[in-house]
């Protein structure tokens, strides 16, 4: 049985490198990061406007920012890889847009600039701590204007949560833990950014893309494929795990959080 992966918080960025290099053609191809109508969804709940400075913190491969960069005046997508970087700069320049930029830099601090908007999406359950990452974003944005993370939640019962973080973790190393919507309502709320929309949704994947999309080893596969068995037989995370058309298939649910910096 393959042992779940622990690191520390010394290397952690370096593990994060290391996946998002190997994973970065096929995490800017996944139909969950390319889907316009999920973007669509997004810009429409942030609401930008035409003046606005805007910020993409763990921009990947930069679809967020240029979708921001259709309604804003300007755009920065900062990232911690230079593979994702690469892949942004390059539609960038595809798509001839010239008021988005793409600099490496980290979530953990955030340039000392003040911006209108500032966004993160399904980068959130890649941090060692949240928490300084969503009080750095909330610090570079200016009074009243909006933060908007988007990400993975987990079950607000613990060991559920554990259930499915652990899968995870085996999948992609770079995981450290999907929280529970709760948890994120009450992090916004301590940083002094105040919820003002927010929506929910759900992606179906099948295992074996999945798997392959993130090049797991063989024995982290085998692992993360029993545990979904055994998950699907005793009902253990809430993914909901099942075989359809002969595919193991699990569901992630995903939320969007939109707030808005309060006064000091």
């Amino acid at each position: 049985m393959a042992a779940e992966v622990q690191h520390s918080s010394q290397d952690h960025k370096a593990i994060v490198r290391e996946e998002f290099t190997r994973q970065a053609d096929a995490y800017a191809a996944a139909a969950v990061i390319t889907s316009e109508a999920r973007l669509e969804r997004l810009i429409a709940a942030i609401r930008p406007d035409r003046e606005a400075r805007a910020l993409e913190v763990a921009t990947g491969p930069g679809y967020v920012a240029m979708a921001l960069a259709k309604h804003c005046r300007e755009v920065l997508g900062i990232d911690l890889t230079e593979a994702p970087l690469r892949i942004a700069e390059r539609t960038r320049a595809a798509r001839g847009l010239n008021n988005v930029r793409f600099e490496q830099g980290d979530a953990e601090t955030l340039p000392d600039s003040q911006f209108d908007i500032v966004t993160c999406r399904f980068a959130f359950h890649h941090f060692e701590d949240a928490e300084r990452v969503l009080g750095g974003m909330q610090r570079v944005c200016r009074e009243g204007g909006t933060i908007a993370v988007e990400d993975l939640y987990a079950s607000e019962v613990p060991a559920r949560a554990a259930y499915w973080n652990a899968i995870e973790r085996l999948r992609d190393h770079s995981h450290t833990r999907a929280l529970a919507l709760s948890e994120l309502i009450a992090m916004f709320a301590r940083a002094g950014i105040d919820v003002e929309r927010l929506y929910s949704d759900e992606i179906t994947s099948e295992v074996e893309p999945w798997l392959a999309s993130s090049q797991t080893s063989a024995a982290d596969a085998q692992e993360v494929r029993a545990r979904l068995t055994r998950d699907m037989n005793e009902d253990l995370s809430g993914i909901r795990p099942s075989v359809r058309d002969g595919k193991l298939c699990f569901t992630q649910r995903t939320v969007a959080l939109i707030g808005r910096k309060l006064p000091r």
